[in-house]
């Protein structure tokens, strides 16, 4: 029996199937895209709590398997880092907070007379009067720039504000998403295995390389900058920095850019031993700050914590400096990340074509 079309009714009927599923399919495609321009402001937040229950899973295993329950697993897990965080940053605030106002207390009385920074300062006032600037001037600029300061103090208040505010959301997503991963994370696996259009073991191989990556990633970004934090402190106590505390945490924080960041910290406190008369401690430090935070804990430690432990030191140089140039801080996290599942996808991809070859 044929149609008023001429074709017969079944091969007519899947004709329209099949257009039926090619529409379903760009409508899936379109949920996709409209649902990920949606999460995109959020993307990093979500990205991290993802990470973070990597990380955490076997707290959670722990904990689900003392109570039985794993819903109270996973929000006492989610709770714990929560606190972990908030305490963590708390801390480090009010250290910041009160090393600062005793380091600015050390900083004045260098600089005061008879201070050991004085002489320096006394130095560069000759040279910049030399430059044909006048102490008077020196002193009109320093006003001015208090002036302008004062006078933008507002709009510094209302972006410090928006910050802070942009900053606890996407916290509060991280938790959010943490929760769902431990939670569902074997669920959407077969999901994918059933809706991705790859054999079910390619998607569990990459889903599996994106987990062990994002977890790799993750830890070992913190411990190395926990690592180089306490490597350069000790450094700092050794040569007599003031303060050796305060700076210590200030270079764990700057270690979130790998290399560059700590220059910041380590490099102005050899320059302040040198410039207070302590010539081989301040060349001392900066030596360490060289070989040790930077050389040793940016060169050696980082890639073989960060990232999967496949890659090669060249593949992950790329994706920490790749990710850190396109992306920003973030990209430290997501770079590694994305070259590891990648790296799978073309194993999985040479396997499958020398089988391939082989059958031919």
């Amino acid at each position: 029996m044929k149609s008023s079309a001429g074709l017969p009714i079944d091969r007519r009927t899947r004709v329209r199937e099949r257009v039926q599923r090619r529409a379903l399919a760009w409508a899936a495609v379109a949920a996709l895209l409209a649902i990920g321009w949606l999460a995109h402001p959020l993307a990093t937040g979500l990205f991290l709590g993802v990470l973070m229950g990597f990380a955490l899973e076997p707290l959670y295993d722990v904990l689900r398997q003392r109570t039985g329950r794993p819903q109270l697993a996973s929000v006492a897990t989610v709770f714990i880092a929560a606190i972990g965080i908030v305490g963590a940053v708390a801390g480090f605030v009010s250290l910041f907070i009160t090393r600062g106002v005793a380091l600015a207390g050390s900083l004045a009385t260098a600089l005061g007379p008879g201070g050991s920074l004085n002489p320096w300062v006394h130095s560069a006032i000759a040279l910049l009067a030399r430059l044909g600037f006048s102490q008077q001037n020196l002193t009109d600029r320093v006003r001015d720039a208090a002036t302008g300061i004062a006078s933008q103090s507002a709009s510094f208040a209302a972006s410090g504000f928006s910050a802070t505010a942009s900053t606890a959301l996407g916290f509060f997503f991280a938790l959010l998403a943490m929760h769902a991963t431990l939670r569902y994370w074997g669920r959407a696996v077969a999901k994918l295995e059933a809706v991705v259009p790859l054999r079910p073991e390619h998607t569990r191989a990459l889903l599996a390389s994106f987990r062990r990556a994002g977890r790799a990633t993750l830890l070992g970004t913190v411990v190395t900058g926990a690592v180089q934090g306490a490597l350069a402190a000790v450094g700092y106590w050794v040569t007599g920095v003031p303060e050796p505390a305060f700076f210590g945490i200030a270079t764990a924080i700057a270690s979130v850019m790998p290399a560059v960041g700590t220059l910041l910290v380590w490099v102005p406190a050899g320059l302040y031993l040198i410039l207070s008369g302590h010539l081989a401690w301040g060349i001392a430090g900066l030596a360490w700050g060289l070989l040790v935070v930077v050389g040793f804990s940016d060169y050696v430690i980082r890639p073989r914590l960060v990232g999967d432990g496949d890659l090669s030191f060249l593949l992950t140089f790329v994706a920490l400096f790749g990710g850190l140039e396109l992306l920003g801080v973030a990209g430290l996290l997501i770079g590694p990340v994305v070259v590891s599942v990648a790296v799978v996808a073309l194993r999985l991809y040479a396997h499958e074509a020398e089988a391939g070859r082989s059958l031919a």
